[in-house]
């Protein structure tokens, strides 16, 4: 994850090529309920999410020079639909959301954010993705984004400049033994 970016602007047409491919990853039911909000002037994402006072503060500055943000969307309501469709109503998850063992708009979601990731690595930029959190109702509202969608999170797309790594960087990753289980009878 990048959080010091140059201003520099994006080549036309790469964030679109970007979300194009983004756009095809796995979805449940083929519902396809991920979607994007490109943030033309990021000045004002910022301006919704961060205070001046809290700005003053901010330990990455250089997060706030990303030229282009990506809000990635998601609509539970389209998988409650979905899957109320007679090639899907035998599983119940059509009856509501709390229907759904594991909620797979957020994991469709998670795997365009990783696509959008892979695609500004192949691009050579510096991608960050961190989320709305109290901020949802007001990037939301601010954005003019439609109803009933909600914030997976934001992803922060440019040309990385000198970077620092952050303090979570400095913990060690599991080692593999710890990861991997291999599936045996009891």
């Amino acid at each position: 994850m990048c959080r010091n970016f140059l201003p520099d602007p994006l080549p036309d047409g790469l964030v679109t090529e970007m979300l194009d491919q983004a756009r095809r990853s796995p979805s449940a039911g083929n519902t396809q309920a991920v979607e994007f909000c490109v943030v033309a002037d990021p000045e004002h994402y910022w301006r919704l999410t961060l205070s001046p006072e809290r700005r003053a503060e901010f330990g990455w500055p250089g997060l706030l020079a990303a030229p282009v943000l990506v809000v990635v969307l998601t609509e539970p309501g389209r998988y409650i639909h979905r899957y109320s469709e007679a090639d899907k109503s035998h599983t119940a998850l059509g009856e509501s959301p709390e229907a759904w063992p594991v909620p797979y708009w957020w994991v469709d979601a998670g795997m365009a954010v990783h696509s959008l990731l892979l695609g500004a690595s192949a691009a050579d930029l510096g991608s960050c993705f961190f989320g709305a959190f109290e901020h949802e109702e007001a990037v939301i509202e601010g954005l003019g984004i439609p109803e009933g969608r909600r914030i997976v999170g934001t992803l922060a797309l440019g040309y990385p400049a000198q970077d620092r790594p952050s303090t979570s960087s400095t913990r060690p990753r599991r080692s593999l033994d710890e990861v991997i289980y291999y599936g045996s009878p009891p």
